[in-house]
This record gives structure tokens, sequence and C-alpha cells, in this order.
């Protein structure tokens, strides 16, 4: 498949910008209850808030197979566990990477030092994460302990001129000739 980004453009960034934002003061009366912390939230609370922030940030777009395809009516034991759908642009060919797996290498200490520097590589908004609080990222992180590790590693990076591994999404962006 390949995307023009010149036509694309314009709806794939309000996508990634909308998967994570929020309008301030926004009436949120219709939206899920969002899962409180308690006392700094014992692992229950703080699993169903991830889980929550999962949903509603878009993580699973990306991180889970097939989840846009299936309507997000994936099973949680499915969800988190990377994908094998590259992205090819002028940056190379990443991949979502397995969330769970990423998870078990690290304490939450460790978590909440990543995700709070979060940089990575196009289309991962990485922002949104940083942006995230640290009860928001520690919540994610207890998710991800709750439902263990699963599947197998992302395919890794490719960098530019490296033939990406199929399947792949191929993002085009126009030459100055082209404007």
């Amino acid at each position: 498949m390949r995307l023009h980004l010149r036509r694309t453009l314009p709806a794939l960034s309000l996508l990634l910008v909308l998967s994570g934002c929020t309008v301030p003061g926004q009436d949120t009366s219709t939206a899920p209850a969002r899962p409180a912390l308690a006392n700094g939230g014992h692992d229950a609370s703080l699993s169903a808030r991830g889980e929550y922030l999962v949903r509603i940030a878009g993580c699973n777009d990306c991180h889970t197979p097939a989840y846009g395809e299936r309507a997000g009516n994936v099973p949680k034991a499915e969800w988190l566990t990377g994908s094998p759908l590259g992205f090819l642009g002028p940056w190379g060919t990443t991949y979502p990477a397995n969330l769970r797996l990423k998870a078990v290498e690290m304490d939450e200490a460790a978590w909440l030092r990543y995700t709070g520097n979060l940089h990575t590589r196009p289309l991962m908004p990485d922002y949104a994460v940083r942006d995230m609080t640290e009860e928001d990222r520690r919540a994610i992180y207890r998710l991800l302990r709750t439902l263990g590790p699963a599947g197998q590693p992302a395919p890794a990076y490719r960098p530019p001129g490296q033939p990406p591994l199929a399947p792949y999404l191929q993002l085009v962006l126009p030459s100055p000739a082209q404007d």
C-alpha cells in the first residue's frame, strides 16, 4: 500500500493529535468513567486506570495487531503485543513495539524514567506519553504487568535504504518541486 502524504498528511496528523488529546472544559459526562487513583492507587485501580488510558490514548491502534480492523473487539489477552506492520518513511521503517515484553525488562522506576523521557521515531507520538502524568504512566505500567509477557518482539527498526519487512505502509513525502 502506498500513501501519498500530500493527501493523507492532514488526516494522519489529525488522527495522531486526536488520539491523545482532551479539550479543557469539555463535558465528559458521556465518556466512560475514568478510574480514580485511591491513595496512590492499589494495583487493581491502577491497572483499571491503565486500561482506560490505553483505550483512550490510542495505544492499541498500533501496538495491538488488527485492533482497528476488529473495531476494537480484541480480548485484553491480545493487547499491546507489538505489530509486524511497519511504517516506512524517510526515517527508515519502524514497527510498533511489544509493550508487554518492554515492561518485563524494567522495574516501575525504570519505566517511569523511560516513558518520561521517551524519544522514538515516527509514527509514535512520544510527546503524548512524555506529557502524561507520572501516575498515568505508572497506571499503564501496572496494566502491562497485570497482562504479563506475551507475543514476540516486533521486528527491529530498519534504517533508510534497507528494504522493509512486509507488511508495511509507505509514507511518501512530496518533494519541494511538487509543491
